[in-house]
């Protein structure tokens, strides 16, 4: 089980009687869509609804019903000035409390989530892979840094799946459709045959490959030298060019986590039901006591 839901089990187990806080409707402008869900104990918290003060009404009157024993209500917020906010919209709240079987069945839901999010391959665990790896592991996707050097991989400490492949080609085929494929190796002939492995593939979300224009140049004439027609319209590079000139890994990493979920959760993606970025996801923790970018292609 990977640690968000290690995390998520513990919550739902250890922090005894639990509110579950679920946007049940949504009119207009809201920080989250509908479906949402946040889960309150006593002195812990599990997600988020949005935060602001729709949020802080939620977790107060979630606690005052676990002070007084009340097993159900239902909110009807208006996010205006009433409250001190200016979404503009409406939401409906439904706030009950989560019997064992609740708890069983949000788990169990939880899992079918992480089961479905969309895939996102670092085809490369050097220091701009590894740091991708540090990113990724906060946000709704399942990662799989992949290298064929032993000594890198293991210099990941990233929460993600570390895959060592002596042929990446391979798990590229065997990717799902919609999957997202960052590629940067140590090597630019590497380079080259894996991103037209990705590229071929037909059914990628993105794909990017690391370098410049220059790289981007000599990559479509390598295409076209091994006879090769496939259109290479598809490809990033340089991948997270956003107007930065800073190289640094991390903040390389930062635009191209960026781009990446662009990609994931545009309406293109979205109509394709491939995954299913919308709904809550786990990790998404808040554990206290109180309460994308312009890209070069060419």
């Amino acid at each position: 089980m990977a640690q968000p839901l290690r995390d998520l089990s513990d919550f739902l187990s250890l922090n005894g009687p639990v509110i579950r806080v679920t946007l049940r409707r949504v009119r207009g402008s809201s920080p989250r869509d509908e479906g949402t869900e946040m889960f309150v104990a006593q002195d812990r918290l599990w997600s988020t609804i949005g935060g602001g003060q729709l949020e802080y009404i939620a977790i107060d009157r979630a606690r005052e019903m676990l002070r007084k024993g009340v097993l159900n209500l239902d909110l009807d917020v208006p996010l205006g000035p009433e409250i001190g906010q200016c979404c503009g919209g409406r939401v409906e709240l439904s706030l009950a409390r989560m019997r064992p079987s609740d708890k069983r069945e949000a788990l169990t839901h939880a899992q079918d989530q992480a089961a479905h999010l969309p895939h996102v391959y670092v085809m490369g665990a050097g220091h701009v892979g590894r740091a991708l790896a540090e990113l990724f592991q906060h946000l709704p996707v399942r990662c799989i840094l992949i290298d064929s050097r032993e000594e890198e991989l293991v210099r990941c400490r990233a929460d993600v799946e570390t895959r060592l492949s002596a042929i990446p080609e391979v798990d590229i085929m065997n990717a799902p459709a919609g999957s997202a494929f960052v590629v940067l190796t140590h090597d630019h002939a590497l380079d080259f045959l894996l991103t037209l492995a990705a590229l071929e593939k037909g059914n990628a979300a993105y794909v990017g490959m690391i370098g410049s224009a220059t790289k981007r140049a000599k990559f479509r004439n390598w295409v076209r030298q091994h006879g090769d027609d496939h259109s290479t319209g598809q490809l990033i590079c340089p991948i997270g060019a956003s107007g930065s000139r800073d190289k640094r890994p991390s903040v390389i990493a930062a635009f191209v986590a960026a781009e990446v979920i662009a990609d994931l959760t545009s309406e293109t993606a979205a109509n394709s039901q491939q995954w299913d970025m919308g709904a809550p996801v786990p990790g998404n923790q808040t554990d206290r006591k109180d309460p994308a970018a312009k890209r070069a292609r060419d």
